[in-house]
């Protein structure tokens, strides 16, 4: 299986990072290949130019895109599967990751006489600070599941699914010592059984 990952992350230190290759690991020994996109390694302009806003709220499909975006959306195209793998802002995923889909996902590619392709899977990968149980209790888990299942991939996947690995945070630093070795484990068996 071909399988895009789409990686936003400022720091190659973090947990988030660590979670990546190990998922990577896992793919890789399953036999799959790979595509990266790490967002903040390729400086992937986020904000809207006024061009690329009134193409998309006119529904201007017939307008031209810029070379970043058609490379994303080739990138798409030749994939089986799309992983987003990030950390967790403010039950949200960072704004550079978020204005990925304000861009890649165009007016005529991804809606709107639309001709992105169904991919097989959509994956996400969320590295979080708080506990499930906390974004459970909260409802911030149920809110970034209808947002990334419901809303950027929708029908645009076969099968889509959200994994979170929690509890990893500066503020308890033994909690996290626990959890890191079993997040690491369950990111490669998602890459091995993927």
């Amino acid at each position: 299986m071909n399988v895009f990952i789409v990686y936003c992350h400022p720091s190659k230190t973090s947990f988030t990072y660590e979670i990546l290759q190990s998922f990577m690991r896992g793919l890789h020994d399953a036999g799959h290949k790979t595509m990266l996109s790490d967002l903040y390694e390729m400086d992937f302009r986020t904000d809207l130019t006024e061009e690329e806003y009134l193409r998309e709220t006119h529904y201007r499909a017939d307008l031209p895109l810029c070379d970043d975006v058609i490379a994303e959306q080739k990138k798409l195209e030749a994939a089986d599967a799309v992983v987003f793998v990030y950390p967790v802002f403010w039950t949200e995923a960072p704004a550079k990751l978020v204005g990925w889909f304000d861009r890649v996902w165009s007016c005529g590619f991804a809606y709107a006489d639309c001709n992105m392709k169904t991919l097989d899977k959509a994956l996400f990968l969320a590295c979080a600070g708080k506990t499930l149980q906390s974004l459970e209790e909260t409802g911030n888990k149920q809110a970034m599941e209808t947002v990334m299942l419901g809303d950027r991939i929708n029908q645009r996947a076969k099968e889509k699914s959200m994994v979170f690995f929690d509890g990893i945070t500066h503020y308890d630093e033994e909690q996290s010592a626990r959890m890191k070795p079993l997040h690491l484990e369950t990111a490669y068996k998602l890459g091995i059984e993927f």
